[in-house]
């Protein structure tokens, strides 16, 4: 797999579009293999062995799979927390208790995502969460993480920084996606680390 260099700093729409095409090409063994090493990882980092509630989510299509590490936490005793998204593209919450427990929901013309079914348990219930698992296309060496651009995230990590909270941040990640920049805005903050499925890599 090829490494991607950001380069003469292209904007954040170029670069969505090369770690996307690489994703595609991605087969289904890729993913199921990542999915397996990456929720090894997860699992033996020192922020996830030790807590209680992690709020996650559910991959989709070629994103680094998500359901190995979310049924292994389950099976911990670990309260999981997965995001719905709303009509103004902030998150609720919900706990995930299986796949059972998901409704796979189409928001317009965009992704259909997996969302918790049962209760809706409001944007704040982010906050309690000791680990916040997030989603993203590539994050840099100083810890700054390449978004798919709808915002929801930069939502949720002003409310935990207003919630003053402690929770640590890690995006899930394909080894290439791990680059040397990506340009960034006043707005973005920095995660804690990045798991890959060949390791864990910490900024701060």
């Amino acid at each position: 797999m090829r490494h991607i260099d950001p380069g003469s700093e292209p904007d954040k729409r170029t670069l969505r579009r090369e770690f996307l095409a690489v994703r595609s090409r991605l087969t289904a063994d890729d993913v199921r293999e990542s999915a397996d090493a990456l929720a090894a990882r997860a699992l033996a980092s020192p922020e996830v062995a030790g807590a209680h509630t992690v709020a996650a989510y559910v991959s989709v299509g070629a994103e680094p799979g998500t359901l190995t590490l979310l049924d292994a936490l389950r099976a911990r005793g670990v309260r999981v927390l997965l995001p719905a998204l709303l009509p103004d593209n902030d998150l609720d919450w919900g706990a995930y208790t299986g796949e059972e427990s998901l409704a796979h929901v189409r928001h317009g013309g965009r992704m259909a995502l997996w969302e918790p079914a049962g209760e809706r348990l409001g944007p704040d219930a982010v906050t309690g969460a000791g680990v916040v698992l997030l989603p993203g296309l590539a994050v840099d060496a100083r810890g700054m993480r390449l978004g798919r651009g709808g915002g929801s995230y930069d939502r949720v990590l002003a409310r935990l920084e207003r919630a003053d909270t402690r929770s640590a941040l890690l995006v899930l990640l394909y080894d290439w996606e791990v680059v040397a920049h990506v340009p960034g805005e006043p707005h973005d903050r920095p995660v804690d680390a990045v798991v890959t499925p060949s390791g864990v890599r910490r900024f701060r």
